[in-house]
């Protein structure tokens, strides 16, 4: 008679063999007790890879599953057993905590936090599929929710407005150029000014903009992501209203031809809003603004975007991921090279839009919002709460292709022609 699963380590080959009927894996006894003479202990220490690598070589991948899952059912019960054999105690809960207070923010650095603690040890695979602690990190409720995506175009629409009109008020305080000369600058003051520098800006921006827009199109989650940069970029926006209505910097460069505009009528202030906002802020369209300085807002634009490529596309696109870093960090410089903003506001302007990504994104793939203490996030990060309510983990990177095929044209065709 068997002994107790409690009790593996004492099992012999006639016990595997029991075993592994009462498993209905019968087909591979022979391969287990005849073969390789398997008894309780061995069996113990059996890992999937042992299963799929020679000598074993099991081919079928339904078996070697349903193997593994009889294994951890049988390992579960006997850890102390894998402890004395030299095997370590692991189980996929503490594995998952251990994740947890690495404080990984992203899918890169939960997955190679993962490849570290898988290069510490080998027996991971014994008591866990590969994958199965990284997916179990994946987020399982991945629905479009269209409504919220409006709601996130709405907000960002109505900030881009505010924005715009801001700059206007802002334009009409700009300082007295001869009364307030340009403020002493450690980069500007040793940085011959480029006349075409700023055009190169806005065009290092646009063509981020066309990666970005292509990664989405391909993109599985499209309209998840496109959430997050409305809902990101409105209050990196909103901020920068804020920012700019406190102080009143003086104009950066004497070559800048910048006085008030004394716009006092209110239907002058809305003329002037709306054409800064249909030409989208960029000199590219014609807009010249002055006084909205602190912080740039080009600078955030081309940071978020290269951000949003970077975190939403393979890993393994390296050349993809320098490419956006150096048109972000060119962008920078072409900013500074036409001193159309001090190096303070495109250094404020950076360490805002990366730290706002990077905590929104820390909170969603951590899944504050399933945490105890959920309803103080809902006090502090109302926006977030209800945007990433239906979030549970790491957003994956799945692609696809979102055209029809030759095939499902014709059969729509023709599932029409016979309805007529």
């Amino acid at each position: 008679m068997m002994s107790s699963t409690d009790d593996v380590k004492n099992w012999t080959c006639a016990d595997v063999k029991t075993w592994l009927c009462d498993q209905g894996l019968v087909e591979y006894v022979e391969l287990f007790c005849d073969e390789h003479k398997l008894d309780g202990k061995s069996l113990l220490l059996l890992s999937e890879n042992d299963l799929k690598q020679p000598p074993m070589e099991i081919k079928v991948l339904g078996d070697v599953k349903r193997i593994v899952i009889a294994l951890n059912n049988v390992k579960r019960n006997n850890q102390t057993a894998i402890q004395e054999l030299g095997g370590i105690n692991i189980s996929p809960t503490s594995i998952e905590n251990s994740f947890m207070s690495y404080g990984t923010y992203t899918s890169r650095h939960l997955k190679h936090s993962y490849q570290r603690l898988e290069s510490d040890s080998s027996v991971l695979s014994d008591l866990a599929d590969e994958d199965y602690i990284y997916q179990r990190r994946m987020s399982k409720h991945l629905q479009p929710e269209y409504l919220k995506l409006v709601l996130s175009y709405i907000y960002m629409f109505s900030v881009f407005l505010l924005t715009s009109f801001v700059m206007v008020i802002v334009h009409d305080r700009v300082p007295d150029m001869e009364k307030y000369p340009p403020l002493p600058d450690l980069v500007l003051d040793n940085l011959p000014v480029i006349p075409w520098a700023f055009e190169m800006c806005e065009l290092t921006a646009t063509l981020l903009f066309i990666i970005f827009v292509m990664t989405m199109v391909f993109h599985k989650h499209r309209f998840i992501i496109m959430r997050r940069l409305f809902a990101l970029t409105g209050t990196v926006f909103l901020l920068r209203c804020v920012t700019m209505l406190i102080t009143s910097l003086s104009v950066p460069g004497t070559h800048l031809k910048c006085q008030p505009m004394s716009c006092t009528d209110m239907q002058t202030r809305i003329e002037k809003t709306l054409t800064i906002w249909k030409g989208m802020g960029m000199s590219l369209q014609g807009v010249r603004t002055c006084g909205d300085y602190m912080f740039s807002g080009h600078t955030a634009i081309v940071t978020m975007l290269n951000f949003f490529i970077t975190e939403y596309t393979p890993r393994k696109l390296y050349f993809l991921h320098t490419a956006t870093w150096v048109m972000n960090i060119f962008g920078i410089f072409f900013i500074l090279a036409a001193h159309e903003h001090y190096s303070i506001d495109v250094f404020v302007s950076f360490y805002l839009t990366s730290r706002l990504f990077l905590y929104y994104h820390s909170l969603a793939n951590n899944r504050a919002l399933c945490q105890p203490d959920r309803k103080r996030m809902w006090i502090w990060f109302p926006m977030f709460s209800f945007f990433e309510a239906q979030i549970d983990g790491i957003l994956p990177n799945e692609y696809e292709w979102p055209f029809p095929s030759p095939k499902d044209v014709v059969a729509l065709f023709q599932k029409h022609v016979k309805k007529e």
